[in-house]
């Protein structure tokens, strides 16, 4: 499953779609894209890295933040309930997680990543455990990750 399918899905059923992005630091939207003809569907690309920013821009309360953190299924959640409603697009996902090689704790070790995806019938929040400990490999894992469920829910 591949980013060519997804786009050929995508230009095919009319469908657009947006990302919030915190520890994959805009590779989705990257990979969404670096395609031609890409502006069919994509509509917009968040990077919101900080809790200030997550706050500020994607509405996600603070309280939320403080309880669960950031890396939470909870603010995971937040993300891409408000993320629909700023952009609209049929297809909405968020990121959040623990790229590494730093920030981990006992209860949340790199490689922890939560993938948020909502649609009109369907609102999906994913726990990720990616085992690698390398940086780069987490994100782009992550965004095969996306790409997979997307095309599973679209089909």
């Amino acid at each position: 499953m591949s980013i060519q399918l997804l786009h050929k899905k995508l230009i095919n059923k009319k469908l657009t779609i947006s990302v919030a992005e915190s520890c994959t630091g805009g590779l989705l939207a990257h990979n969404l894209t670096k395609l031609a003809n890409s502006s069919k569907y994509f509509e917009m690309g968040i990077t919101t890295y900080s809790n200030q920013a997550k706050i500020k821009i994607l509405k996600v309360n603070k309280n939320i933040i403080k309880k669960y953190g950031a890396v939470s299924k909870e603010c995971c959640k937040s993300m891409v309930q408000n993320l629909s409603k700023i952009s609209k697009s049929k297809i909405n996902v968020s990121i959040t997680g623990i790229a590494g090689p730093g920030g981990s704790s006992k209860n949340k070790p790199v490689g922890l990543v939560y993938i948020g995806i909502k649609n009109d019938k369907t609102l999906l929040i994913e726990e990720n455990f990616f085992k690698t400990k390398k940086r780069y490999s987490i994100q782009s894992l992550t965004v095969k990750k996306v790409i997979k469920t997307i095309l599973k829910t679209i089909y």
